[in-house]
């Protein structure tokens, strides 16, 4: 591989890199109870776009343990963000819901990226779709990777 491929994979390893050492990384919406660690506000994220979720989902899709999620769950439901219902069909489970406090952080959180994301938005809606497909088999790619990778 050289040239503009060795460009390519550099780049995703830059951009790789930089996710990985911002995973501490806090938000902070203005006020002492809308601060969160960015798990913290991508859980709430999932819920808001899936009232309803289960715990176990919301672990297979961020590709974490579900200890993990169900800490996170018990910090978010001490602070009034999350509530947990117990689901008609299966007892065992509980159904994931937003308080509105958990709202009012969904909400925070989508202005946020909406500031903050706009150029990327605006560059991948100007880009053809032939373009928008490489690079959407790349990225799946490159995910597959990732995740079997040691």
């Amino acid at each position: 591989m050289e040239g503009l491929g060795i460009e390519v994979i550099n780049a995703f390893i830059t951009l790789t890199e930089n996710i990985a050492n911002s995973r501490t990384n806090i938000l902070n919406f203005g006020s002492e109870d809308m601060t969160f660690y960015r798990g913290e506000i991508h859980i709430i994220k999932m819920v808001g776009d899936y009232p309803g979720i289960f715990s176990s989902e919301i672990a297979r899709r961020f590709g974490i343990t579900r200890a993990v999620v169900h800490k996170t769950l018990l910090k978010l439901e001490e602070r009034d963000l999350v509530i947990k219902e117990q689901d008609d069909e299966n007892r065992k489970r509980h159904n994931l819901f937003l308080t509105e406090k958990g709202q009012l952080a969904y909400q925070y959180h989508e202005e946020y990226h909406n500031q903050h994301d706009k150029s990327l938005f605006d560059y991948v809606d100007g880009l053809p779709s032939d373009q928008l497909e490489a690079i959407k088999d790349f990225l799946e790619h490159a995910n597959n990777l990732i995740q079997n990778h040691a």
